[in-house]
C-alpha cells in the first residue's frame, strides 16, 4: 500500500507534466504573429494545432526578384519566421531575378533536392506552369503566394488582386467625382497580377461612362520605367489633359509622382495607386498621392502554411487576405505596416 501511495504522485505529476507539454505547444502555436491583414477567418485557418518546434522538412522559395521592393520584404519575413518559429524546418530561398527561365531553373534544382514544399510567387503566370506542374508531379506541395501559376496548386495564400483593382476603380470615381480623363501605368504584362488588377479597375469604372481611360502602357512594376512611361503621358496630354493616374503598384507610382511633381502638375493629376508600400502610405498622408490599396506581404503564412501541411494539416484551396484602401484620412492608422 505505501508503494502505492508513494507512486501516485509520480503518476499525477507525469499527467500535469503531458498537459503543460500540450498547452505548450498550443500557446507557441498562438504566439505567431499573422500580421495585420490576416485576421478573422484567415488567422483561424492559418493557425497550428502541431508545436511549431516539432515540425521538420525542406521546404524551396524561389521568389520572383528580390530586386523588387515586395520579393525582398517576402524574403527577410518568411526567413525571419522560419528562424523563429520553425526551427526544424530548412527554408531555400531562391532569386528567380523576374526571369522565368532562371525561375524555372530554381524550382528543377529545388525538385532534385528532394524539398518537400514549394513556395512560389511566380514571374509569369503560364511560363511557370510547366515547372511547377513538374515539383506537383514528383509529390512536392505547392504553396502559391502573391501571384499565381495557371496550373493546380496545393494551396494559394493572398489578397485578391481582382477585388483590389476593383477598390482602386471605385476610388477612383470618387475622386474624379464620376468624370475625368485617366492614364494606367499597368505592371509586366504576363505577371497575374495585372492582369487581375486592371480587369478590377476597368469593372469599377464601367458604370461612369465619362471617365475616359485615355492612356494605358506597362511599367513593369519599376520606378525608372514608371518615371519613363509617366513623362510620355505628359508629354501627349499637356497641361488639363489629364486628371488622374491609376497605378498597379507604388513602386511605379514613385515614378510617376515623380514625373508629375518636375512637370509642375500635382495640382492637377491625382495618383491612384495599389500596395501600401510604406513609403506611399507617407507620401498620401503628405498629400502627394490620393491613395493605395494595400496588397498584404504574405509572411509568415507562406511559411505557416508550409509547416500545416508537414504537420498533416488541412488546407482550403484558397486563403484570403485583407486588403484596406489607405487615403490622407486613415493614413497614420497604417503607418509602418506596409513594405
Amino acid at each position: 500500500m505505501k508503494n502505492l501511495i508513494l507512486n501516485r504522485p509520480f503518476k499525477v505529476g507525469a499527467s500535469i507534466a503531458a498537459i503543460l507539454v500540450l498547452q505548450l505547444g498550443a500557446a507557441q502555436a498562438a504566439e505567431i504573429d499573422f500580421g495585420p491583414f490576416c485576421t478573422g477567418e484567415c488567422k483561424e485557418i492559418m493557425t497550428l494545432k502541431a508545436d511549431p518546434a516539432t515540425i521538420t522538412g525542406k521546404v524551396g522559395m524561389p521568389i520572383a526578384s528580390l530586386t523588387f521592393a515586395y520579393g525582398a520584404a517576402l524574403k527577410s519575413r518568411t526567413e525571419e519566421a522560419a528562424k523563429t518559429y520553425f526551427p526544424g524546418i530548412e527554408l531555400i530561398v531562391g532569386d528567380g531575378q523576374n526571369d522565368p527561365s532562371a525561375q524555372t531553373t530554381l524550382i528543377d534544382n529545388y525538385i532534385s533536392q528532394g524539398v518537400q514544399v514549394l513556395i512560389i510567387n511566380a514571374v509569369e503566370k503560364d511560363a511557370l506552369a510547366p515547372a511547377v506542374k513538374r515539383a506537383m508531379d514528383a509529390g512536392i506541395k505547392v504553396v502559391e503566394v502573391d501571384r499565381t501559376v495557371s496550373t493546380p496548386v496545393t494551396v494559394t495564400i493572398k489578397a485578391n488582386d481582382y477585388d483590389i483593382g476593383l477598390a482602386a476603380g471605385k476610388r477612383m470615381v470618387e475622386v474624379l467625382g464620376g468624370k475625368g480623363s485617366v492614364v494606367e501605368l499597368q505592371g509586366s504584362a504576363a505577371a497575374s497580377p495585372t492582369i487581375d488588377r486592371h480587369k478590377g479597375f476597368m469593372d469599377a469604372i464601367a458604370g461612369s461612362p465619362d471617365i475616359k481611360v485615355i492612356g494605358s502602357n506597362n511599367a513593369d512594376y519599376d520606378q525608372a520605367k514608371g518615371l519613363q512611361v509617366m513623362e510620355d503621358f505628359l508629354q501627349r496630354f499637356p497641361a488639363g489633359g489629364i486628371d488622374a493616374v491609376f497605378t498597379h503598384a507604388d513602386i511605379m507610382s514613385f515614378g510617376a509622382v515623380q514625373a508629375i511633381q518636375a512637370a509642375g502638375r500635382q495640382d492637377e493629376i491625382k495618383v491612384v495607386s495599389i500596395d501600401g508600400e510604406n513609403a506611399a502610405i507617407d507620401l498620401i498622408a503628405a498629400g502627394k498621392m490620393d491613395s493605395s490599396t494595400i496588397y498584404p506581404v504574405v509572411a509568415p503564412m507562406g511559411i505557416v502554411a508550409a509547416a500545416k501541411i508537414l504537420a498533416g494539416e488541412p488546407l482550403p484551396e484558397f486563403v484570403k487576405l485583407d486588403s484596406p484602401t489607405v487615403t490622407k484620412e486613415n493614413a497614420a492608422e497604417f503607418k509602418g505596416k506596409g513594405f
